[in-house]
């Protein structure tokens, strides 16, 4: 019998071998089944969502007359099909080239959007923007049918609208909890990007309790990054239940497409506001009124908290419910009905959705002492506006100013600037046609800078019967207007 000797080299290269054939073969095999198998699962899950949901969510067309000036061009930079209200809101408006003054003229406007029916009868949700001030506004379902609906009501604090259609035993979404949504989940979008009907799209929530943005009046925004895109707007976002958790609203974006970062509004936010819309058409929001501002550590260390909590009162509007309360500026309000007061964000919207009328205890801090204080909620203006305190109306262009105060400043995001607030502006009217918008800052009026509301009465009622030239900043873009005010 021949003997083989092994010397120690040998026997370990040829364990080594054994051990990475190992790897290699049965064990790495399975490993890989096991990973396309839950692929696979993952895949079935989605399809199985897009099944459940799609018939429910629906294509929305609008069209609206509008009035422009006969010399006024729009260039889209986005090269969008599409007269697209999405890209008007959340890009910015495109430049306008102003020319001398011609006879207005009206033009058919058409858009776009999506939404998705939440009850059998008929009832359908979607975004303000998607069928505010729209004259005619067409539904068209997955498998073809096509309906005119009816604006039941609409909301553009919250951007959130109803709207109807004539049918009955219709299929509809469920509406889940968006407070259960945890960083990670995974959601699906579904709606009409760019007019493709019914697209799917995946991805997780990257955030929640997004404010600050400056879309809204109302913000707690799910940030997603389930890919968004014009034409998405209104449409569901829905978890692996296929139950809604948000409204698709807007994007990030400065390119005009998908950039990575979609914001829906939450469902729980929405479920109170469309009962109202369904009711009364309006939303009916509560009001304390009061300035506020989050609570920074330096703030707090003024105050002698231990914490930055809570949020603090920097003005009390007079004959308000806070007045009458006694509420006081410099006051910390730490809680709300047992609830801690995070931000001043989630602090306006609990007030905002109480109804009028309710009865609710803040705790604050005074003077290094805890207080309870009851207050009763008044309610907000019919115009829905964020801004509260003295306002000047001028009829005759069809806006109201408002003093600029630093916390306004603040909140606008024009702190450090000069001018007067645009506090509203009515719809068709003179400042409406010239695109100037609520939240805009009016800096210069003819050339001269405005620093206060009399001023800019003043400078207008010198300038009647003649072109005004007023420099406007909304956000970050400054532009030229010129309004010619009858005598």
């Amino acid at each position: 019998m021949m003997r083989w000797k092994l010397n120690p080299i040998t026997i370990t290269f040829a364990l080594l071998v054994t051990f990475f054939a190992g790897v290699s073969g049965p064990s790495s095999s399975m490993a890989q089944d096991k990973g396309l198998e839950s692929l696979k699962q993952t895949g079935l899950a989605f399809r199985s969502v897009a099944k459940k949901v799609s018939p429910a969510v629906v294509f929305i067309k609008v069209e609206k007359e509008v009035t422009t000036q006969g010399s006024t061009e729009h260039f889209s930079p986005f090269g969008s099909p599409f007269n697209d209200e999405f890209f008007r809101r959340f890009f910015g408006a495109p430049p306008q080239f102003q020319q001398p003054h011609r006879t207005p003229k009206k033009r058919q406007e058409v858009g776009q959007g999506s939404g998705f029916l939440m009850t059998p009868d008929g009832y359908i949700l979607t975004n303000n923007h998607v069928v505010g001030g729209a004259d005619r506004v067409q539904v068209q379902m997955l498998d073809g049918r096509e309906y005119e609906a009816e604006i039941v009501g609409t909301d553009p604090g919250s951007d959130l609208a109803v709207i109807k259609i004539n049918e009955s035993d219709l299929p509809f979404l469920k509406l889940g909890n968006s407070e259960s949504l945890e960083v990670g989940d995974w959601v699906l979008a579904i709606g009409n990007p760019f007019g493709l009907s019914h697209t799917l799209t995946a991805g997780v929530v990257s955030a929640k309790g997004r404010s600050g943005i400056g879309l809204n009046d109302y913000e707690d925004f799910i940030q997603t990054d389930a890919a968004i895109n014009p034409g998405n707007s209104g449409g569901p976002l829905v978890n692996l239940d296929g139950e809604v958790v948000g409204i698709n609203t807007a994007i990030f974006s400065r390119s005009g497409g998908y950039m990575g970062i979609g914001f829906a509004i939450p469902v729980n936010m929405a479920k109170d506001i469309r009962s109202q819309l369904i009711e009364y058409g309006e939303v009916r929001r509560g009001r304390l009124g009061v300035y506020i501002q989050d609570m920074t550590k330096d703030l707090a260390d003024s105050f002698g908290l231990k914490t930055a909590a809570g949020i603090l009162i920097t003005q009390v509007v007079d004959g308000s419910p806070a007045e009458d309360a006694g509420l006081e500026q410099g006051d910390v309000i730490l809680k709300i009905e047992n609830d801690n007061v995070d931000n001043v964000a989630s602090f306006r919207n609990r007030v905002a959705l109480t109804a009028p009328g309710t009865k609710v205890n803040l705790v604050i801090l005074r003077d290094g002492d805890r207080k309870n204080v009851k207050v009763k909620i008044g309610q907000l203006d019919p115009d829905n506006s964020p801004l509260t305190g003295r306002q000047s109306d001028l009829h005759d262009i069809g806006m109201s100013l408002q003093q600029l105060t630093p916390e306004l400043a603040e909140r606008f995001g024009y702190s450090g600037e000069r001018g007067v607030l645009v506090a509203g502006v009515e719809s068709g009217s003179l400042a409406d046609r010239a695109g100037i918008k609520p939240g805009s800052l009016i800096l210069e009026i003819n050339r001269q800078e405005v620093s206060s509301v009399a001023d800019a009465r003043k400078l207008l009622g010198a300038g009647k019967g003649k072109n005004q030239l007023l420099l406007v900043k909304h956000g970050q873009g400054t532009r030229y207007v010129a309004l010619k005010v009858e005598p």
